[in-house]
């Protein structure tokens, strides 16, 4: 870490044990001959054994160590240092130098994939990984530098020299390369060419799937980052081809990892946005996802975050119904019972009107937000991690205390068909005029916009999302303003529409089931180099 001021790495003294240089050779061997179904393994399975074995607090051999097994192949040898700094991350708090060096890595590894011919295929679950990683240590090394108090002299010292590090400019740019050297977006320009994406699962017979799968991932990434900026719309539209609603059209469902972010970081954008129905409809896909599939994962190392993101997500849908009851209408029996039994003390509580729930479950449920640019450090008391969440919880607060009020307001509506406001006001012991602006909030909240099947996520057309509707007019004979009250009932599943939603349902389940155990796993190709 010279280049950043640093010191050396530690250097490791252990010899590396027999089983991890079998695993070394092996998974070169298997990545040359492009044996998607053994390289998935050998990472998904055989790395995880290996790092609880030998490696369960320490760092894997760097790569100086194995470099010799592999005829010092300057792709694995970059792809064996993006597995080792994962498993770094996951088990030890890295240092500053190796938050450097893990970029560097990514920067050498994106590097090669965007100027030169890769010819080789991997699985689209290790895919993801990279995309998600990278996402995640640009997210990790924000919060470590956002913590200005804590720094020592020396750590403030190297951070001066860390400019470019995970820098926000070169993590969007690293993004947005591979999603435009993969000709992903044009490549998707319709619903049969996403069809066939989905069905090959990324593989087109025996040419490389590495760069177009990663540029799909990387319209994901971007979602990611700009939702961690608070830049919800411009996240929404950053998805390009990929419709959440579509889902007959997404590879995402068959990489757990990577449908499990699309749906959230989407569920929640809408959510800032102010459209619940769409809100309410992204979550209630995914949670219903996961009830299918996280038996398949109970092994893996995912399952807790797997656990982490259905609990999350099950908060922010009680939210968005509570905000929006209309928006129960998009969500399924199974989703609901589940919700009930998990939120239901919580979400009565936010219909009375009472503060402090909302703002519990917001801030355990939502991302770990950045700040768009860093920290000055010459400024030790601010902590940006902390101004940027503070800035998205005053934002989404502000919409939530105009509504405050409303659950109240409906409970007495609902009991009347037509009542006078200087009535209503007595029976909410509060003056007309405060009761006009609780009307107009009611009117303005009555509509959202919902995406109707046509342009990216972040387009649609206004659409009902009212579960009362009220008119104000004059008595002829009095001339007091009178309320007119009509409640809008959820439409209800009935006849064909039942049957057409289960049988949606039952495809969506024969897929998941029919997809491989190993996710991203496709056909083994002829021995072919990189």
């Amino acid at each position: 870490m010279e280049a950043y001021g640093g010191r050396a790495p530690e250097t490791f003294s252990d010899p590396v044990p027999d089983m991890v240089k079998q695993f070394v050779v092996y998974l070169y061997r298997h990545i040359r001959e492009r044996n998607i179904r053994e390289i998935f393994s050998m990472y998904d399975v055989s790395f995880a054994k290996l790092s609880e074995r030998f490696f369960k607090t320490t760092s894997w051999p760097p790569v100086h160590m194995i470099a010799d097994l592999v005829d010092g192949d300057h792709v694995f040898c970059l792809l064996y240092k993006e597995m080792y700094f994962r498993h770094l991350y996951a088990t030890t708090q890295p240092t500053l130098e190796q938050r450097c060096e893990s970029w560097d890595n990514y920067v050498n590894l994106f590097r090669v994939l965007l100027q030169s011919h890769v010819n080789m295929q991997l699985p689209n679950g290790w895919l993801w990984d990279m995309v998600d990683e990278f996402i995640y240590q640009f997210q990790s090394f924000a919060q470590y530098r956002g913590k200005l108090a804590q720094k020592s002299p020396h750590e403030l010292e190297l951070l001066k020299k860390c400019d470019g590090v995970w820098d926000l400019q070169g993590v969007l740019h690293y993004l947005q390369g591979l999603i435009d050297k993969s000709g992903v977006v044009r490549e998707l320009a319709s619903d049969d060419a996403q069809r066939r994406f989905c069905e090959t699962e990324g593989y087109e017979g025996h040419s490389s799937n590495v760069l177009r799968t990663m540029g799909y991932f990387s319209l994901i990434g971007l979602l990611r980052v700009h939702c961690l900026l608070g830049e919800y719309e411009t996240a929404l539209k950053a998805l390009g081809p990929i419709q959440p609603f579509k889902t007959g059209n997404l590879l995402t469902p068959k990489v757990a990892g990577a449908n499990i972010a699309l749906y959230y970081y989407t569920g929640f954008s809408y959510l800032m946005l102010q459209r619940y129905l769409d809100a309410a409809r992204a979550f209630n896909i995914i949670l219903n996802y996961i009830n299918r599939v996280k038996s398949y994962h109970q092994r893996s190392a995912q399952y807790d975050q797997i656990l982490k993101k259905n609990e999350q997500m099950y908060a922010l849908l009680a939210v968005t119904t509570s905000l929006c009851p209309a928006s129960q209408r998009n969500i399924d029996e199974s989703v609901a019972n589940t919700l009930k039994e998990k939120y239901n003390e919580k979400m009565q509580r936010i219909q009375r009107g009472l503060e402090g729930v909302v703002d519990e479950l917001f801030t355990y449920s939502c991302p770990k937000f950045v700040a768009a640019t860093p920290p000055r450090l010459d400024n030790l008391t601010v902590n940006s991690n902390q101004e940027a969440y503070r800035q998205q919880f005053r934002g989404f607060m502000s919409f939530v205390d105009q509504q405050r009020q409303l659950p109240v307001l409906k409970q007495f509506l609902k009991l009347y068909t037509t009542i006078s406001l200087p009535k209503l006001a007595g029976l909410m012991d509060t003056d007309e005029a405060a009761v006009k602006e609780q009307l107009r909030v009611l009117e303005g909240t009555s509509q959202c916009k919902t995406w109707s099947g046509q342009g990216d996520a972040a387009a649609g057309s206004m659409q009902s999302a009212a579960d009362v509707e009220v008119s104000v007019s004059k008595d002829a004979e009095s001339g007091a303003e009178l309320i007119s009250v009509e409640e809008v009932n959820a439409p209800r599943s009935k006849g064909n529409e039942f049957i057409l939603r289960h049988i949606t349902k039952f495809q969506e389940i024969v897929r998941d089931l029919n997809s491989p155990a190993l996710a991203g796993t496709a056909r083994t190709a002829g021995v072919a180099a990189y």
